[in-house]
C-alpha cells in the first residue's frame, strides 16, 4: 500500500499529535524526556508492523514532505549558528569531535570483536558497527554494496535492520540519559511549564512589537521567505560541493548558506532584525517535530524481526556501551554541566541513529528544563561536517584490515 505525499504527511502529523497527547497523559514519558514524535511514531509504526504481519500489507510512505521539513529545520539551525557563540564553545566543539571519533572506532572494535568471538565473518561485525550506528540508513545504503562485493551475503538487509534498531534505541536512550544526569547532579530545575509544547512558540502578539496579529503575521512571513531563499541558494552550493567527490548530507549546503547569512546580517543590529530570528527558530522547531513524526511513523519495524541472535547481541552491546560511554566518559569530559548533559543526550541520538534524533533528544530535555544555545549549534555542525567524514575514514580503514 503506497501513500502519496499528503497522506504520508497526514500519518506523520497524526503520530505527532498522538505523541503530544501521550506525553501529557503518561507521567513516564514526561519524566524521562521521551520526544513526542518518538512515542507517537513508534505506536503508528507498530500498527504498520501488525498490518504487515497479520495481513501481508506493506505500507510505503512518500518522503517528499518529510524531507522538506528536514531541510527547513536544518536551514533554521544555520541561522542560529552565531560565530560569537561558536567561539565561546570552541573547546566543547573540539571535545565533542574527539568523543565522536573515539565512539566510532569503539563501535567497530565491539562489533568485529563479538563477531570473531562467535566465529562469524568480521564483515558481519562491520555491518553492525559504526556503518549503521553512527552512519544511519544513508551510510548503510552506501556501504552495503561494498560489503556484498567483499562476500557478506544479505549485507543490505543486515545494515538497514541494524540502522532501524539504532534509530529507535537512540531516540529512547538519549532523553532519559540526559534527564538522569541533570536530576542526579541537580544541574537545573524543571521549567515552570512542563508541557510538551513548551518552547515551541505560537503566532501570538508580542510585547516587543506593536502587539498586533498583522505584525506577527508579517514577521512569520518574512521568516518563511528567508528560509526558502537560504534553501534555494543552499541547493546550488550542495551541487558545487558534490563536485569535490565527498558525500555531504542534502541539507549541508542550506545550513552553510543560512550560517553565512546569519553572521553577515549580524554585523548590523538593523539588518539582524530583518531576519526575524525568533520566528525562524519557531518554524524550525515545528518542522523538527513534524519531520520526526513522519520519520518514526514510517519505520519498517518488520526488518528487525529478521535479526539473528548474534546481530541482536551486537546491537544490544552497542546500546549498552553508548549509555556507559555517555555517562562515564563524555559527561565528565564535557564538564559535568547542564550543557554537558544536553550534549550527551544528543550524542546518543547521532551515535546510534541520526542527527535529527540528536536534536529531538536535546529538545525533549530542554523543554523540561530550559533552552541552552550552544548544544543546538555544536551538534548539527558535528552531525553535518564531521560524523560522516570520520566514519567513512574509520570504516574504510577497518574494511582494509579485516577484508
Amino acid at each position: 500500500m503506497s501513500l502519496d505525499p499528503f497522506a504520508s504527511a497526514g500519518v506523520g502529523v497524526a503520530a505527532l499529535l498522538l505523541g503530544m497527547y501521550l506525553t501529557r497523559k503518561v507521567p513516564f514519558l514526561k519524566r524521562f524526556c521521551i520526544p513526542a514524535p518518538v512515542s507517537g511514531g513508534l505506536l503508528v509504526s507498530l500498527l504498520t508492523l501488525l498490518l504487515y504481519s497479520a495481513f501481508g500489507v506493506e505500507c510505503r510512505f512518500d518522503a517528499t514532505v518529510r524531507d522538506l521539513c528536514m531541510m527547513l529545520f536544518f536551514t533554521s539551525v544555520g541561522f542560529q549558528s552565531n560565530i560569537k557563540v561558536l567561539k565561546s564553545g570552541g573547546r566543547t566543539l573540539l571535545v565533542m569531535i574527539s568523543l565522536v571519533a573515539v565512539l566510532i572506532v569503539a563501535q567497530n572494535f565491539i562489533s568485529v570483536g563479538i563477531a570473531r568471538g562467535l566465529k562469524l565473518s568480521p564483515l558481519f561485525g562491520m555491518a553492525a558497527g559504526s556503518i549503521p550506528m553512527s552512519g544511519g540508513h544513508g551510510t548503510s545504503g552506501g556501504f552495503s554494496p561494498l560489503l556484498e562485493q567483499m562476500g557478506l551475503t544479505g549485507a543490505g538487509s543486515i545494515t538497514m535492520a541494524a540502522a532501524t534498531f539504532g534509530l529507535v534505541a537512540g531516540s529512547l536512550l538519549g532523553g532519559p540519559l540526559g534527564e538522569a544526569l541533570i536530576r542526579r547532579r541537580k544541574l537545573a530545575d524543571q521549567a515552570p511549564s512542563a508541557d510538551v509544547m513548551a518552547g515551541v512558540e505560537t503566532i501570538e502578539s508580542s510585547e516587543t512589537g506593536s502587539g498586533t496579529e498583522k505584525d506577527a503575521f508579517r514577521e512569520y512571513l518574512r521568516a518563511a521567505c528567508v528560509l526558502i531563499i537560504a534553501m534555494a541558494l543552499g541547493t546550488g552550493l550542495s551541487k558545487l560541493l558534490a563536485l569535490t567527490g565527498i558525500t555531504f548530507p542534502t541539507y549541508f549546503g542550506s545550513l552553510l548558506v543560512a550560517c553565512a547569512m546569519r553572521n553577515l546580517f549580524g554585523l548590523s543590529p538593523k539588518w539582524e532584525k530583518e531576519l526575524s530570528l525568533g520566528e525562524l527558530v519557531s518554524i524550525g522547531d515545528i518542522c523538527l517535530q513534524l519531520f520526526l513524526g513522519m520519520a518514526m511513523a514510517s519505520l519498517r519495524l518488520w526488518e528487525l524481526a529478521s535479526l539473528a541472535l548474534p546481530l541482536l547481541l551486537i546491537l544490544v552491546t552497542q546500546v549498552t556501551f553508548m549509555a556507559l560511554y555517555g555517562s562515564f566518559v563524555a559527561f565528565p569530559l564535557l564538564g559535568k554541566t547542564y550543557d554537558a548533559a544536553v550534549l550527551v543526550s544528543g550524542l546518543c541520538g547521532f551515535g546510534l541513529g541520526a542527527t535529527p534524533n540528536a536534536m529531538a533528544n536535546m529538545s525533549a530535555v530542554c523543554y523540561k528544563y530550559h533552552y541552552s544555545p550552544a548544544p543546538f549549534v555544536i551538534v548539527p555542525i558535528i552531525g553535518a561536517m564531521f560524523v560522516d567524514l570520520i566514519n567513512t575514514g574509520v570504516v574504510t580503514l577497518f574494511l582494509n584490515l579485516v577484508g
